[in-house]
This record gives structure tokens, sequence and C-alpha cells, in this order.
């Protein structure tokens, strides 16, 4: 039987947000993106957390107007985030998870920086012999990546008319 890291189930391309982000925009991209999870991650590359689907929509209130003006960050549990390291055997991630009963976990290299996620789906994938074992550990290059807002430009009074 193989034995599987965090690095070889984990989802390595990621969609993230800061912590000032509004709730409307992490709930556009979570959206886009078809993903539950999305990390948040400051300027500074420290994770404040993992935001949730299922968070956004018990924190919803108010017009989509109203959660524009907010903070992702207030929307953050408070306590420490497990996390686990690439190296860490699947079923140290697994226990990660259901110790903090929680259906996803950041996945961070040797510096604490955030290298990709592991979700009950990953974990089940693996189970199912539905995943292969990366060769080299250094084969994993996450690809994390925001997307900007982009306002069209008001029109010129020329345009108007």
């Amino acid at each position: 039987m193989t034995t599987f890291t965090a690095a070889d189930v984990m989802s390595r391309d990621v969609v993230t947000v800061t912590p000032e982000e509004s709730p409307l925009m992490a709930w556009e991209l979570m959206r886009r993106a078809e993903v539950h999870h999305i990390p948040v991650i400051g300027e500074d590359q420290r994770l404040y957390g993992i935001l949730t689907l299922e968070t956004l929509a018990m924190e919803w209130q108010g017009s989509p107007g109203d959660m524009a003006r907010r903070q992702v960050r207030d929307l953050l549990p408070y306590g420490r985030l497990p996390r686990v390291l690439c190296q860490d055997p699947l079923d140290v991630v697994a226990a990660a998870m259901l110790d903090a009963r929680l259906d996803a976990v950041p996945v961070v290299d040797e510096h604490g920086r955030v290298a990709g996620l592991v979700t009950s789906v990953d974990v089940l994938r693996a189970v199912a012999g539905r995943v292969t074992p990366t060769a080299v550990e250094s084969d994993v290059h996450p690809v994390l990546f925001r997307l900007q807002p982009v306002l069209p430009l008001p029109l010129t009074p020329t345009e108007r008319a």
C-alpha cells in the first residue's frame, strides 16, 4: 500500500484573498473557481485563516453592497488554524482535520508559506486510489493567485451622448 503525503494529495492551484478583501469579492472568486475554501493570506504572506463558503453563507447580512463594505478578516474564526507540512503523511493530515473539525487544512512549506490545500475530497481521492504520489518532493510548485476587480472607466461626455 502506498503511503501518501500532504504534498501528494493537496490542491496546488489555490485562489487566495487578502484579509482586507470584501466578502462579496471572496464569494465571487469562490464561485468562479468552483471552490468551497479560500485561504486568506496577507501581503506579508502570513496565513490568516481559511474562509469557507459555509461561513460566507452564515455571515451574509444585508445587501451585496453591505457585504462589499465589510472585510474578510471579520468573518474568520478566532483561534489557531491547524496546518500541516508538505512531508506529513496522510494519516497526520486526516487527524489534523478531524481534531479541528474542519474539512480543509492548509499545507505549508518549511518557511510557513502556503504550498497548497488539502480538503476532505483530496483525502477521499487518495483513499480511493485515484492519486499518484509525486516522485520528488521538490516537484511541488504551488500556483497561488489573486484576481483583482477591474472597474470600467466612467464614460466621457462625448460617449454619454
